[in-house]
């Protein structure tokens, strides 16, 4: 099942996949979504399979953001369509998947890579990670689902903080406001991973995904803030900033909003 970008390797029960784009610092694009989700849809039905572990290829980025090379001449329905297949083939599908998912997070989780880390159940990161929401500078916000889980996890302030002013946090900030769960040095962070999954692996499966589906459940209201946040973020796509912000991206100079 592995594709060039979505590498997956079994040890132990355990399917570790890696987001293998190091030249785009692992950026999601539509082929890479497709992929993944096509990648975690075999380990959903195989029962060898007890874990599952996402991380990123190289040494500087879990996953830096969402390719927006894609975003430029999208209008407001195909903003929308493009959120709406990435929550549900992977954001949405992960959160609510069958076996546990860990992030290890190596390096900067932006955007669309903090937003696929946030779907997870549990987050491991090293110690020289980087966090942050950069979509309010390219006049878009985040469309993956970060409006909703990003509070969830470390209350509305701040991430409304982390969102509207787009700064990035380090790890030991992130363990404080209780985005990431464990910090590990950057040479330790799978090592460790496998020895926090391996506690995991000690338990009743049926419990574990039962206990998932139960602590989804008392966040089910978010279902109707995903449909608003696509809506939203799909009106972006229309706007002058959109396509002031994007154009300055691309040609890597500071957006005059």
């Amino acid at each position: 099942m592995n594709s060039p970008h979505v590498l997956c390797e079994l040890i132990d029960h355990i399917a570790w996949i890696k987001i293998n784009r190091p030249e785009k610092l692992n950026a999601l694009n539509k082929a890479v979504i497709t992929a993944l989700h096509d990648q975690l849809n075999h380990i959903k039905n195989n029962d060898q399979i007890r874990a599952v572990v996402i991380t990123g290829s190289g040494d500087k980025a879990f996953i830096a953001g969402a390719d927006i090379t894609e975003f430029i001449d999208l209008g407001p329905s195909e903003g929308r369509d493009l959120a709406t297949y990435g929550e549900e083939r992977v954001f949405s599908f992960i959160e609510n998947f069958n076996k546990p998912v860990i992030a290890a997070i190596n390096g900067y989780a932006l955007g669309g890579g903090l937003e696929l880390a946030l779907s997870c159940h549990l987050r491991l990161a090293s110690e020289n990670a980087r966090f942050g929401f950069p979509e309010v500078s390219l006049g878009i916000i985040p469309g993956y689902g970060g409006t909703q889980r990003l509070p969830q996890l470390v209350g509305k302030g701040r991430a409304l903080e982390l969102i509207l002013s787009t700064k990035l946090i380090n790890t030991e900030t992130a363990f404080q406001w209780g985005l990431v769960n464990a910090v590990a040095p950057a040479e330790e962070l799978l090592s460790q991973t496998a020895d926090w999954v391996g506690q995991l692996l000690k338990q009743s499966p049926m419990a574990i995904r039962r206990a998932i589906k139960a602590v989804n459940t008392g966040y089910s209201e978010s279902e109707k803030g995903l449909a608003i946040e696509k809506e939203l973020f799909g009106a972006c796509f229309q706007t002058v900033d959109f396509k002031e912000g994007v154009s300055a991206f691309l040609e890597k100079r500071k957006a005059q909003f």
